[in-house]
């Protein structure tokens, strides 16, 4: 009996520096065991950082361990919430965000299913604010419709066709809005022949012209917005004596039509006044 208790207690004695040793030993290897870096990442997962580099927006100034706090399968962690950093705006509010932004290291690279419109307005209210208050078809249609891809601005082309064999897609936006395509304002050195490319007629009459009217361009006397015909006096004041402007108070009753001044008879008793179809009718 005295000899196995004798050879127990040995045999524990014996053990104490053995278990200690594996107990130093354990801590040390916890103690020395290197931490991850952002190039063991890369050792693995090769394309999102080439993503990021590529397209990755405000995302290139963060590193992966901002968003992927462990690895998985460990904790459930490992995919972040857009939300744990995106607050604070209408838009980063809204439900679903890889349905539209859907891959998170390139996240500006933006495309849409169809009719998708509600989402595009919590960042861009002024466009819509467009489209509504000045009526177009345009006005009818989903954003993504024209826009299927984020910040693409599609060619007019595509769904219109130019004025003219001249006219490149360039031209439209001298004219026109996308947003309020009816709102049609020019500057001041656009040339005539984009005018001339609807207001042929015109043109033409203009260019046969021998009066002054003919060396000036449509958007001196159409000044900075479509359909805006200018009062004669405005540029030529009184030019007639007072007898003369007595008995013709409106000056298309002898210049029918500014674009051809000189062409058109005189209107007397003996010649009844023809007016062009494209003139004002007298009152």
């Amino acid at each position: 009996m005295r000899k196995t208790i004798f050879v127990h207690a040995l045999a524990m004695y014996l053990a104490i520096p053995l278990v200690l040793g594996f107990a130093c030993r354990s801590e040390a290897q916890t103690a020395e065991k290197p931490a991850l870096t952002l190039d063991d990442c890369v050792k693995c997962h090769t394309a999102p950082p080439a993503d990021i580099a590529a397209a990755g927006a405000g995302h290139k100034s963060i590193t992966c361990f901002d968003c992927h706090l462990s690895h998985r399968p460990a904790s459930k962690d490992n995919i972040p919430k857009c939300s744990q950093c995106h607050s604070g705006k209408p838009h980063y509010g809204l439900k679903g965000c890889l349905g539209c932004h859907k891959n998170p290291h390139t996240p500006l690279k933006i495309s849409f299913e169809n009719n998708i419109t509600d989402p595009c307005l919590t960042c861009h209210s002024q466009q819509i604010a467009q489209l509504r208050e000045n009526k177009s078809k345009h006005s009818d249609l989903y954003c993504s419709a024209c826009h299927s891809v984020h910040r693409i601005v599609p060619q007019c082309t595509q769904c219109h066709k130019s004025h003219s064999t001249e006219m490149t897609q360039a031209d439209c936006k001298k004219c026109h809005s996308a947003h309020k395509p009816t709102v049609v304002t020019y500057s001041t050195d656009i040339p005539n022949k984009d005018c001339g490319a609807c207001h042929q007629k015109a043109l033409s009459m203009l260019s046969a012209s021998n009066s002054k009217h003919k060396n000036l361009a449509c958007a001196f006397c159409h000044a900075g917005k479509h359909k805006m015909i200018p009062e004669c006096q405005s540029c030529h004041k009184v030019p007639h004596a007072a007898g003369l402007m007595a008995k013709f108070p409106k000056c298309y009753d002898c210049h029918y039509i500014a674009h051809d001044l000189n062409n058109w008879p005189v209107v007397t008793k003996e010649t009844p006044q023809v007016m062009p179809k494209q003139g004002k009718k007298k009152k």
